[in-house]
This record gives structure tokens, C-alpha cells and sequence, in this order.
């Protein structure tokens, strides 16, 4: 009971602290003369083992290979060294360019009890799209910046919520399904990018002025189990807690016209 208290605690300081960060209104403008912010974020040092999960449930669906577990793809280096699904995005922004986040972290979908995309990015007063591919009864779960509860008993069939308050969203399984998660961040603007295996990010057409530049990592230390609900079975149920989502930041100017890079190294230290 105190590690979910004190998870539900920590979920609610990084939603209000992100909210006020956001608090002010963020203006489209014609940008002229804007610049170009690029970069990478690695990995330093020996790569943690992969954290897993046993497969308890629906293991024709969940597991058709037999691996017995679940890659919870918590940290994924790449590799040349490149961490994927940083999210990184520029923290002081007032006004820009109009909103142009990509349109596949949008749309979810439930395959082989997994979450895909793992990190998802939608625009604030936009929408999101969510399926189920997997002949079994799934749900998904959302706290903080959004909440909702939605049954998908039926393959194929879209739901869509629009999404109104910018932040962090976690996306989890009240199905049974205990390792199923995801991360959502609902976007004010759009100087926000998901890193892939090669660890790139850019921003374009950013008006010049000097910016905090902020990374930011779900964690990937698998610390114990917490207890859950299974909606359907009605029975208690073991889900994995980890290490708190980890932040890094640094402060980047950009000139007319001008390209910037900046580096990011992550570790276990």
C-alpha cells in the first residue's frame, strides 16, 4: 500500500508541476528567420538488462512465440547508442510555428497485449485514436493530464477522445493484462519529438531566442510489484512499479537562420 501511495503521489506532483510549466498560452505566429535546434540522445556505460514481465494471461494472444515474458521496453538503445523514446521538447516557448507533430503518435493500437507506439504525442485539443487488434478483451487505463477508462472487447473497432489538458498521460491495462503500458504526452506546442533507435531529435523553424531544451525518460529500474484490480476476473493481480520517470535539461540559443545542436548523455550513474 505505501509504494502505491507513493506512486499515486509522485503521479500527481509531475502533473501539477507540468501543468503550471505549461500554464502560459503558447501563440502560432509566422515565424521569419527561424533556426534549427538538432541533436541526440545516448547512452553511456553498459546497458541494463531489458526488464520483463511474466505473461499470466491470454497467452495464445499475448505470447503465440512461448517466451514465457514480456519485454516491458523500458530502455532501448540502439546500435550506434541512441536511446529511443526520449521525449524531448524546448520548456520556455511562448509562440511558433503552427502545431505538426507526427501524425503516427496519434494513433494506438493493442497488438500481441502490447501498447504500440510505446510513447505517444498528441497535440493539446487534439485527438486520439485507439484500437485493438488482439481477439481478447483489453482496456486502457489513463491517469493524470487525462483520465478515462475504455473497454476494447471488439477487434478493429476506432475509439477517439480529444484531449484538452497538456501533460503526462499513463496508459495501463485494467484487463489483467498487467504488463501492458504506454506513456502519452498531450502536447501545448510543437517543439516536442519521440527519439528513435538512432537517438535523433530536430526541431525547425524556431524563432530565435534562447530556450531550455528538456529530455525526458519514463525510467527504466524495475524497483518490485504493486497490487491491482483485474476488472474481469475481479481478482487482485501483481503489476510492475519502476524508478521515477528521470529529467535532464540545458539551455540552448538560437540565431536567425542558424542550426544548433545539442547532445544528451544518459546512464546509470
Amino acid at each position: 500500500m505505501r509504494r502505491i501511495i507513493t506512486r499515486s503521489l509522485f503521479s500527481v506532483f509531475f502533473f501539477v508541476t507540468t501543468v503550471a510549466a505549461f500554464a502560459q498560452e503558447y501563440k502560432v505566429i509566422h515565424v521569419t528567420d527561424g533556426g534549427t535546434i538538432s541533436g541526440t540522445v545516448k547512452w553511456s556505460g553498459p546497458v541494463p538488462r531489458a526488464a520483463e514481465f511474466p505473461i499470466t494471461k491470454d497467452s495464445q494472444v499475448c505470447d503465440p512465440d512461448s517466451k514465457k515474458t514480456a519485454d516491458l521496453e523500458r530502455l532501448i538503445v540502439g546500435s550506434q547508442g541512441g536511446v529511443a523514446n526520449s521525449v524531448v521538447y524546448l520548456k520556455n516557448i511562448t509562440s511558433g510555428k503552427a502545431m505538426d507533430l507526427p501524425e503516427q503518435r496519434r494513433h494506438l493500437d493493442q497488438k500481441k497485449c502490447r501498447y504500440v507506439p510505446h510513447i505517444l504525442l498528441v497535440p493539446q485539443s487534439g485527438s486520439l485514436d485507439m484500437m485493438s487488434s488482439d481477439a481478447t478483451l483489453h482496456t486502457i487505463h489513463m491517469d493524470g493530464a487525462a483520465t478515462f477508462n475504455l473497454p476494447f472487447p471488439f477487434p478493429g473497432r476506432v475509439s477517439s477522445r480529444t484531449l484538452q489538458t497538456p501533460g503526462l498521460v499513463n496508459l495501463r491495462c485494467n484487463g489483467g493484462h498487467v504488463w501492458m503500458n504506454a506513456e502519452m504526452f498531450v502536447a501545448p506546442h510543437p517543439y516536442y519529438a519521440v527519439t528513435d533507435e538512432s537517438g535523433r531529435f530536430e526541431f525547425t523553424n524556431v524563432p530565435p531566442g534562447t530556450y531550455q531544451i528538456v529530455v525526458w525518460h519514463e525510467g527504466w529500474t524495475l524497483t518490485g510489484k504493486e497490487q491491482a484490480y483485474d476488472v474481469l476476473t475481479e481478482h487482485s493481480v501483481q503489476r510492475p512499479v519502476f524508478n521515477p520517470p528521470k529529467t535532464w535539461e540545458k539551455s540552448v540559443t538560437v540565431t536567425a537562420n542558424g542550426a544548433s545542436n545539442v547532445e544528451f548523455v544518459l546512464s546509470n550513474k
